[in-house]
């Protein structure tokens, strides 16, 4: 290799360096603007959901020696989605809910909250999202951040219900309190545990409570990008 060509290659490599470099403190200097829940959010690949043209999952509720299961496939551009279970297969449009299909779509909305509860911070309207604190975590026991997410009285299924997301200098989240009516009491808490990134959208597999016999996780994801 002459002298020039080694040249030539250090200019490239120190080029690219500079690139990777102003690239990297672009998204820091992004994301120095954001709201908690939207670093929440992007933190869980939020960018990429635009992406997106159909999800495929599997809900699925271990508790003692029981189990249950929900699988679904939704294109979220269109708002179709699919339900199957061992029973029936129904199909519907979630612009266009009726009393026929209004259960199916409450386990839907239950289920999707599940899986992208981090998106559900900047999807939702009608809530209040509290300030940042530092708080030990109902599980683990460890320090953690917190923002409470609350829903008001107005509309939706489960209306005034509250969320305390507990989530690490990461962004993502660990574990959460689920409180039915913005009660002073737990009503479920879970962890958040076995990330697995699906074409840049990373979902926390299983959730766990601290006693029982009790799992709630997710298989046969799949996620289409266009």
């Amino acid at each position: 290799m002459n002298q020039t060509t080694l040249l030539f290659l250090l200019l490239i490599i120190i080029s690219s360096c500079k690139s990777d470099k102003k690239e990297n403190i672009s998204n820091i200097e992004k994301t120095k603007t954001f709201t908690v829940a939207q670093k929440i959010a992007y933190a869980h690949g939020y960018e990429n959901w635009k992406h997106v043209s159909q999800i495929d999952f599997t809900f699925n509720v271990d508790k003692d020696s029981s189990h249950s299961e929900r699988s679904w496939s939704w294109n979220p551009k269109t708002n179709d989605v699919v339900l199957l279970t061992k029973k029936d297969t129904i199909h519907f449009n979630r612009k266009n809910v009726d009393s026929l299909t209004m259960n199916s779509d409450k386990a839907f909305i239950n289920d999707k909250y599940w899986l992208l509860a981090p998106f559900q911070l900047v999807w939702d309207s009608g809530t209040t999202i509290s300030e940042p604190i530092k708080e030990k975590a109902p599980i683990s026991k460890t320090m953690l951040n917190k923002i409470t997410l609350t829903y008001n009285n107005n509309g939706g299924y489960t209306p005034g219900d509250a969320y305390d997301f507990y989530y690490g200098d990461d962004y993502l989240i660990k574990e959460w309190v689920f409180r039915k009516g913005n009660s002073k009491t737990a009503s479920l808490s879970t962890t958040w545990e076995n990330y697995q990134d699906f074409n840049g959208i990373k979902l926390a597999l299983d959730h766990s409570k601290s006693e029982g016999d009790w799992k709630l996780h997710f298989t046969n994801i799949k996620v289409t990008v266009n």
